[in-house]
């Protein structure tokens, strides 16, 4: 699959943030009084992907839109300044393989995150300079394939030049409505409808080999 544009899914693709989060997530509800027992990483692997306004109301059934969306600033502001500062953890390979691809091909972020998170992630690992453009939910309030639509426009993008990657059935679905390409990261946090048969990854390092 030779293309020039990689457009890239972060949680689940890039890096697993969920030590760092779970942290967090715990502290507000826990002083709103609003969870019976702490949350764990591995709790949040079903909503990783997801809006964060939609993880607030399956955690918290029956919560109101004006409750959820206050406990979602709190959560919001902590998260993007503790990510600046401690990071998520690195898939394995991340790091050397973008700055190999980034010199070959244009690497571009759309993720479902709030507004900010993106950066958190640029800023922590420095890598601001491998990649060209980003978009989130958070920032434009469109979902992901919309997003993907506005990435493409803004840099012009063609569908013959051009895949998104990720590790869920949303990922792949946003990409498809886009008339894209997909490669799907296995090791991630979601898996794709078992009538799929997409191209995919076993480890991060394996994209250098699939995409030249």
């Amino acid at each position: 699959m030779k293309t020039k544009n990689l457009i890239f899914d972060l949680d689940g693709t890039l890096w697993d943030s969920r030590v760092t989060i779970i942290k967090i997530w715990n502290e507000v509800l826990g002083r709103h009084q609003l969870i019976q027992r702490e949350l764990k990483p591995e709790d949040m692997d079903q909503y990783m992907g997801l809006l964060a306004h939609d993880i607030v109301k399956d955690i918290i059934p029956g919560i109101s839109d004006l409750q959820a969306q206050e406990l979602l600033s709190e959560i919001v502001a902590e998260e993007n300044k503790t990510l600046h500062l401690q990071g998520g953890i690195l898939y394995d390979g991340v790091e050397n393989t973008l700055r190999s691809l980034a010199s070959t091909h244009s690497l571009f972020i759309v993720s479902n995150c709030q507004d900010g998170y993106i950066e958190s992630f640029l800023d922590y690992y420095q890598f601001h300079d491998m990649f060209v453009d980003f978009e989130s939910h958070g920032r434009t309030q469109k979902p992901k394939s919309e997003n993907i639509q506005l990435i493409m426009e803004r840099n012009k993008l063609s569908t013959e030049d051009s895949v998104y990657i990720g590790d869920t059935q949303t990922d792949y679905d946003s990409a498809k409505a886009n008339g894209l390409p997909f490669i799907f990261c296995t090791y991630g946090f979601g898996k794709l409808s078992d009538s799929l048969d997409e191209p995919s990854i076993l480890k991060f390092s394996d994209l250098s080999d699939i995409t030249n």
